[in-house]
């Protein structure tokens, strides 16, 4: 299993004044065949990384390898990897300078992107240490959990430019604080800062920025250290049964998770489980 954390970086609206995209890989589980990440941390199979520039370990380990890949890629076992992405979103006066037969493709690419990581079957983590605006707020919509410095800025804005948000925000945006208010910040193309994210639950977490600027990333990784000694094969299937649920009625919700409670029974990972319960002692989960 891993869990993923990435910072707030550019989308549909162009290139963001802010700091680069973070992910971080924590768990591990084996979840298909694949390649293998340069200066990797030793276990088992993780999901895939993505559009990465920059591998470089968050604690130790090898010097960083560069270059960019959409290829999905996988490793025997990453524990804890930090990924940095320099911003490379669209530009707004390059945005000005498309075709209208352009302009659909272009977005539906990002729109693609940001679903991609929306369905990545491990836990996301959205750092926000700085702007999230338009695109950027949409890619941290598609996380599964966000958290922000308290000087931050997000918002879906793009009515500004007389368009709507294009990465999936008018679907996304509702499922996470409620239609009304999502209608309200959209319609007003409204920019919130962190604690203001925090109290219309937008993010599940508002921090105090450090002098280094990234008080909202040191929190995601503590997030995703805890997720870490999770069975990794329980915590994919939770997230499906989380994700698929919510866009169903109860009942059926209830038989998802049935579905994917069974998918956890003749794992190896639940024996070891109530055996490290019995002995008292951590488990060592294999993601199988």
């Amino acid at each position: 299993m891993a869990a993923a954390v990435a910072a707030a970086a550019p989308g549909a609206l162009g290139s963001l004044h802010a700091g680069g995209a973070r992910l971080v890989a924590a768990c591990s589980a084996r979840l298909c065949p694949g390649l293998r990440l340069p200066g990797s941390l030793a276990g088992r199979r993780v999901g895939p990384a993505i559009w990465a520039q920059g591998w470089v370990p968050a604690a130790g380990g090898p010097a960083p390898k560069r270059g960019y890949s959409s290829e999905m890629k996988t490793e025997d076992e990453l524990r804890v990897r930090h990924l940095e992405e320099e911003n490379r979103g669209a530009d707004l006066k390059e945005r000005a300078k498309m075709s209208s037969s352009e302009v659909g493709p272009f977005v539906s690419k990002i729109r693609a992107v940001i679903n991609d990581i929306a369905n990545l079957p491990v836990p996301t983590i959205a750092a926000i240490d700085g702007l999230a605006l338009g695109g950027g707020l949409e890619l941290a919509l598609a996380c599964d959990i966000r958290v922000a410095a308290s000087s931050a800025k997000m918002g879906l804005v793009e009515t500004k430019l007389a368009i709507i948000p294009g990465g999936g925000g008018t679907q996304r945006l509702p499922r996470a604080i409620g239609m009304s208010l999502a209608k309200e910040l959209i319609f007003s193309a409204r920019v919130l800062d962190g604690q203001e994210a925090k109290a219309v639950g937008l993010i599940s977490h508002v921090l105090e920025q450090n002098q280094e600027g990234d008080a909202a990333y040191r929190k995601a990784l503590d997030l995703a250290r805890e997720f870490l000694p999770q069975g990794p094969v329980a915590m994919r299937v939770a997230k499906l049964a989380i994700n698929q649920g919510m866009e169903v009625d109860l009942v059926t919700g209830l038989a998802i998770e049935e579905a994917c409670y069974a998918q956890t029974i003749p794992t190896k990972d639940r024996l070891e489980g109530l055996l490290a319960f019995k002995e008292k002692r951590p488990p060592r989960y294999k993601g199988e």
